[in-house]
This record gives structure tokens, C-alpha cells and sequence, in this order.
């Protein structure tokens, strides 16, 4: 497994992505095995986009197949949002590596996550 050193990388990249929650398990973020890549993960929200219910989000690190709760059934209130990992606590992502959601409700929870992809 490919961990690139930090303060040789050839390339930093910016990345961002926008996933709306279902209650299913939904990937936002994966780096691909064999891929040569770190990522770190700057930034992870969560918004209630219903404008009167309350939702659960479920979010986890998935590492070689098993997962760890990052937040387990944490409710966002209506209209509000959650950060789940900032620059305060943030995270690598290894390859193989992948950070999954999961929301009480279908169409209520929106998530927006930032990233560098470190080559």
C-alpha cells in the first residue's frame, strides 16, 4: 500500500464533493486501491436542506473493508448543518480507504466534503 511521503510529494490537488443522502450507505470520498495517492480529508458538513424535521447521519471511515463510526446517529436539526471533520481534526485517506454516510431520512441531509490528493 502506497503512502506517500508529505514533504516529497510531486502534486498537491484540490478536490471538493457534494452528496445528497439516502438511507442507504453512500461513498462522498475513495481513494482507489493501487492508486499511488494520500488524501486528506480538510473538511466534511452535513445540512439539513428539510426546513421543519430533524435527521440522523451516520458517517464512517471505511479502512480495508471494515468500518469505524466517525458519527453515529448524530441528529442535525432542521435547517441547521454539522461539521464532521474540519482542519481541527482532519483525516488521511490510504488506499482502499473511504468515508461513508448514511442519513435517517432520504432528501433531508446534504454533504459537502474537501480534500487534497497528494501524489
Amino acid at each position: 500500500m502506497a503512502n506517500p511521503n508529505l514533504f516529497s510529494a510531486s502534486s498537491v490537488f484540490g478536490k471538493t464533493a457534494g452528496l445528497a443522502l439516502t438511507t442507504s450507505n453512500q461513498t462522498i470520498v475513495s481513494n482507489a486501491a493501487s492508486s499511488g495517492k494520500l488524501y486528506k480529508i480538510n473538511t466534511l458538513m452535513i445540512a439539513n436542506v428539510d426546513g421543519s424535521a430533524s435527521a440522523d447521519v451516520t458517517v464512517e471511515l471505511l479502512k480495508s473493508g471494515t468500518a469505524y463510526k466517525l458519527l453515529n446517529t448524530v441528529p442535525v436539526p432542521a435547517d441547521a448543518s454539522l461539521v464532521a471533520i474540519s482542519r481541527d481534526n482532519q483525516i488521511y485517506l490510504e488506499e482502499n480507504d473511504s468515508i461513508r454516510l448514511l442519513a435517517s431520512a432520504s432528501s433531508d441531509l446534504v454533504a459537502t466534503a474537501s480534500w487534497e490528493e497528494i501524489n
